[in-house]
């Protein structure tokens, strides 16, 4: 069992727990991720380690609200159990020998932009950041990534905080503006991700991205993470996380990813359901 050490509320769909796991903390490193299950009864999902603190043994996790699971993760308190908490799996996200890099955020896919950020500019590394929201009120980890960042520019799609418009848009204007980057590493949505990837292709810079597919075991055992990559067959579990962006078939992804969503509607609303009839028991 993994005690839930700290619970922080950062928008309306977006939380932040920091999570006792020493084993897990002794050996993360920016990039990984962890497989949890909440109870017994549980599934199991992946979530990016979004910071880890080896001396206390805690690792931070930031999810978004979004189906049954992160629903019922989001209902428990400071003080109460996680009952799985695997990791660190995947690959270590590369961060050594790069004199400037784009690090490129979108939405909650901030949390998992961050840790790389961070582990690049202590490895001696310019690092420029571009974050986009849909809107001011779901902006997250902006006082983080200025900790970390040599330049920072926030895009807000309704232009509500920062600059209105894209993260693509920013970058283009940055790479017009003379900045010359030694890779672009873009984590967020599918849609974004993709956007991205055609810029800097048009634009010749090399460019990573995190993918986040359909995962059960974490193993490469299942299948479920499968991707397309340079037209072979990659998991994502045990390949990646982390692609070269300009060779991923992100239309085949987003139609994997979409596989299962009526199906998580209908689950999210029975977890609203059930934690309606336990509140209302007492």
């Amino acid at each position: 069992m993994f005690c839930i050490k700290e619970k922080h509320i950062l928008n309306p769909t977006v939380t932040k727990m920091v999570i006792d796991a020493p084993l897990v903390a002794k050996k993360a490193q920016a990039g990984q991720f962890i497989i949890l299950r909440v109870d017994e009864e549980g599934e199991r999902i992946p979530l990016t380690i979004a910071d880890y603190d080896r001396e206390n043994g805690t690792i931070t996790i930031i999810f978004q609200i979004v189906g049954a699971t992160t629903k019922r993760l989001n209902n428990l308190e400071e003080g109460d159990f996680i009952c799985d908490f695997v990791g660190p799996l995947g690959k270590a996200a590369e961060v050594e020998g790069f004199k400037k890099v784009a690090v490129i955020g979108g939405g909650v896919g901030c949390a998992i932009a961050y840790p790389t950020a961070k582990a690049l500019k202590e490895n001696g590394a310019e690092v420029h950041t571009v974050a986009g929201f849909r809107n001011r009120d779901l902006v997250i980890l902006e006082e983080e990534f200025k900790a970390v960042s040599d330049k920072f520019v926030m895009v807000t799609d309704d232009g509500s905080y920062g600059e209105k418009g894209l993260v693509t848009d920013a970058l283009r204007k940055l790479v017009e503006s003379g900045e010359k980057y030694d890779e672009v590493i873009a984590i967020g949505p599918l849609v974004m991700m993709k956007f991205v990837s055609l810029l800097t292709k048009e634009l010749g810079i090399k460019t990573i991205v995190s993918m986040n597919p359909i995962m059960i075991d974490g193993t490469g055992m299942c299948g479920g993470c499968r991707l397309t990559v340079g037209g072979e067959m990659k998991f994502a579990c045990v390949d990646g996380p982390d692609f070269d962006g300009h060779l991923v078939d992100f239309d085949e992804a987003m139609r994997r990813s979409s596989i299962y969503k009526e199906t998580e509607r209908h689950r999210y609303e029975e977890s609203c359901n059930l934690f309606k009839e336990d509140k209302n028991n007492g």
